[in-house]
C-alpha cells in the first residue's frame, strides 16, 4: 500500500515560476546548461548544475560546486524569489504538450517502501550519479528534483485530480519547449492520502539516482541527528518528494544507440555478420514501425533490421525488449560491447533529438553506427518491476520532462 504526505513546498514566488523552473540536471550537458541558465538570473540549473558558476577546469564532484549549490538556493530564498508554504499540502502537476497530457499528485513517500521495494525499480545505478546527488541532497539540505513515480491508476484518484483542477492555479505557464506546466495546491490533503493507501505499490520511472541518493542522504542526515537532540529525522530525510503519474497516461520514446567503431569490422563484414540473426533490408523510414525492428544508419545509409531468431519457448520479458534483443545479438557477438553500462565504445540518444541527431553523430565521425529502436512500453516497465528484474540500461525515455524548482523538499520548511 502506498503511503503518502504532504509537505510544506519551498517553491517560486507567482511571477518567478517561468524563469526559475529549469530542465532536469541530468537532460543537459554543461555548455547547454550555461547557456539555459544565461536567459534566467533566477534558472534553476545554478543550483542543480552550480558548475556552470565556476571556472570550467573545476572540476565536477569538487566540495565548491556543493557549496555553490547551497549559496545559491539560499540567494533564491534570501531574495523572496523562493517562498516556503506555511501549511503541509499536496500538489497536482499537469504537463500538457501537443496532443500529450499527463497530471501527477506530488507528495512525499516513504523511503522506507523505497528499501522494501513497495516502491518498485526496473534499473541499476551508478555510484559516481548517486555519489553526486547524494552530496548534493546533504550539502544543499534540500531534494531539488521530482523523483518521475508512476502507478496503475483508479477511479477515485482520478476523480479527485479532476476536482482538484477546477479550482485556480499556482502556476501556469508554457516553457520555451512548448510544454505547458500547471500546478495546483491541495490544501485538503485526507481523501488523496486514502485513496492512495488502495495502491498496492508505486513503480520508479524515471529518477532511480535521484531517489537511491535521497536514501542514502537520508542515512547520513540520521547520522548527524543522533547528535542534535533537536532535530527531527522525519523531517530531514525519511522521505523523497515525488511526482505520481497514472501510468496509462504516459509516453515513453526510444532510447537510441550509437557505437564509435566496428569492433574491427568492415563495413560489408558487419552487415554479413548482422545478417546472421537479423534480416537486412533498404529502409523506408528511419523509425521502426514494430517491435522486432531497428533501423541502423551505417556509412550514409539507413537499413531496416528484422529480428528473424525463432526461440523454442516464449522468452521472459526482459529478453524480449527491443534493447535486449539488440544487446544480445549484436552489440555483445558482433561488435564485443560485454558491458553497455562501462564501454566507453558505445552512447545513448534520448528519442526526442530525432534520428537527425544520430545522422549527425555518425557523418561527422564521432560515431560509425546508429541504431534506432522501437520504444519501450509503459506495460513493459510495470511487468518487468513486478519481476523483481532489471532492464538493459537507457531502457526508456520519458516525454515531457518535469521541471525542477517548481516544488523542493526543503528540510528546514
Amino acid at each position: 500500500m502506498a503511503m503518502i504526505k504532504p509537505f510544506q513546498a519551498l517553491r517560486p514566488a507567482p511571477n518567478e515560476a517561468a524563469q526559475v523552473a529549469s530542465v532536469p540536471y541530468d537532460v543537459v550537458n554543461r555548455t547547454e546548461a550555461e547557456k539555459l541558465a544565461s536567459e534566467s538570473p533566477h534558472s534553476f540549473l545554478r543550483v542543480t548544475r552550480a558548475e556552470i558558476d565556476l571556472p570550467d577546469e573545476e572540476n565536477v564532484y569538487a566540495e565548491n560546486i556543493y557549496l555553490r549549490a547551497r549559496e545559491n538556493l539560499e540567494k533564491l530564498r534570501a531574495s523572496g524569489v523562493l517562498i516556503a508554504e506555511n501549511a503541509g499540502s499536496f500538489y497536482i502537476y499537469r504537463l500538457l504538450t501537443g496532443n500529450q497530457t499527463q497530471t501527477a499528485v506530488v507528495a512525499l513517500c516513504s523511503l522506507d517502501e523505497y528499501d522494501n521495494d513497495q516502491i518498485k525499480k526496473h534499473e541499476k545505478t551508478r555510484p559516481d550519479k548517486e555519489n553526486d546527488r547524494t552530496k548534493h541532497i546533504v550539502v544543499t539540505g534540500a531534494q531539488t528534483g521530482l523523483i518521475f513515480l508512476c502507478y496503475r491508476g483508479t477511479e477515485i484518484i482520478n476523480k479527485l485530480v479532476s476536482t482538484a483542477t477546477t479550482a485556480a492555479p499556482l502556476y501556469d505557464f508554457t516553457a520555451t519547449d512548448g510544454v505547458q506546466h500547471t500546478i495546483w495546491r491541495v490544501s485538503e490533503t485526507d481523501n488523496l492520502q486514502s485513496a492512495f493507501a488502495d495502491v498496492p505499490a508505486l513503480y520508479i520511472a524515471d529518477g532511480h539516482h535521484r531517489i537511491a541518493a535521497a536514501a542514502r542522504a537520508r542515512e547520513i542526515l540520521k547520522k548527524e541527528a543522533s547528535k542534535n537532540a533537536d532535530s527531527d529525522v522525519s523531517a530531514s530525510g525519511n522521505f523523497v518528494v515525488a511526482a505520481l503519474f497514472p501510468a496509462e497516461e504516459l509516453k515513453i520514446l526510444s532510447y537510441n544507440r550509437v557505437v564509435k567503431d566496428l569492433n574491427g569490422l568492415g563495413e560489408d563484414e558487419f552487415l554479413a555478420r548482422v545478417s546472421e540473426n537479423f534480416i537486412v533490408s533498404d529502409a523506408h523510414t528511419h523509425v521502426p514501425d514494430q517491435r522486432g525492428d531497428f533501423c541502423i544508419y551505417l556509412g550514409g545509409k539507413w537499413r531496416k533490421l528484422h529480428f528473424a531468431v525463432n526461440y523454442f519457448r516464449a522468452p521472459e520479458t526482459i529478453d524480449a525488449l527491443d534493447v535486449s534483443i539488440l544487446e544480445n545479438f549484436l552489440l555483445k557477438p558482433v561488435l564485443g560491447i560485454e558491458d553497455v553500462r562501462t564501454d566507453s565504445r558505445i552512447d545513448f540518444v534520448g528519442g526526442i533529438r530525432g534520428t537527425k541527431e544520430l545522422e549527425k553523430l555518425v557523418d561527422s565521425g564521432k560515431a560509425k553506427v546508429a541504431f534506432s529502436l522501437f520504444p519501450t512500453t509503459v506495460e513493459d516497465l510495470l511487468e518487468v518491476s513486478d519481476a523483481g528484474q532489471i532492464m538493459p540500461p537507457k531502457s526508456t525515455w520519458f516525454e515531457p520532462k518535469l521541471r525542477d524548482g517548481l516544488l523542493i523538499h526543503a528540510f528546514d520548511v
